[in-house]
């Protein structure tokens, strides 16, 4: 059973770490996709589409590779939060997000040759109440500059949570389980290291 040349279409140093954790070996190709809503899309159709569209298009490049590519949104009501264009942007998020509990959706996709399967995995995740300077101050961490909804749940972003209901990874960026559940349907075997061909 060979080991298949696996692809991460994501430039997330998370979700790298997320891979080397249950040890499935990758290389990266980041997919620069146009990442903007479609008119009236849905926050999980959104982020299923854009994580599709990233596998798809390293696929297409990289023939016989198996490709991940994944996609994270932060929702508040009905509003798309996605990354800060600026400090300000991100201080505006924060305080949105402060004392209420939103939704993030991860889709997580593979894709090889033409085929494309994907799902996506949906959390509740409460912050507590912050006041201006706590939001000043983690904005000055830095952290919040390449994050959806400006947060980082595994890192300085972690002391900012009440509670999550639902699966912690998806919300760092990558749903493993659903990942795993993925490449068993797409005849890939993992038995807690590299992934194999069945």
């Amino acid at each position: 059973m060979p080991t298949p040349r696996v692809i991460l279409a994501s430039q997330s140093p998370r979700r790298r770490e997320l891979l080397s954790l249950i040890g499935i070996t990758h290389e990266v190709q980041p997919a620069n996709i146009d990442e903007t809503p479609l008119e009236r899309e849905l926050p999980t159709s959104h982020s299923e589409r854009l994580a599709r569209e990233k596998a798809a298009l390293i696929a297409q490049r990289e023939p016989g590779a198996l490709v991940i590519g994944a996609d994270t949104v932060v929702v508040v009501g009905d509003t798309i939060l996605g990354k800060p264009g600026d400090d300000q942007d991100a201080r505006d998020m924060l305080r949105r997000l402060s004392g209420r509990t939103h939704r993030v959706f991860t889709a997580v996709a593979i894709a090889r040759d033409d085929m494309v399967d994907s799902e996506v995995e949906g959390v509740s995740v409460t912050f507590r109440d912050l006041t201006a300077s706590q939001i000043d101050a983690y904005v000055a961490t830095g952290e919040p500059a390449d994050k959806a909804g400006a947060y980082g749940i595994q890192g300085y972003g972690s002391t900012l949570v009440d509670r999550i209901e639902g699966d912690f990874f998806a919300v760092m960026g990558l749903p493993l389980r659903r990942l795993v559940a993925l490449t068993e349907r797409a005849g890939y075997s993992y038995m807690f290291g590299p992934l194999l061909h069945r």
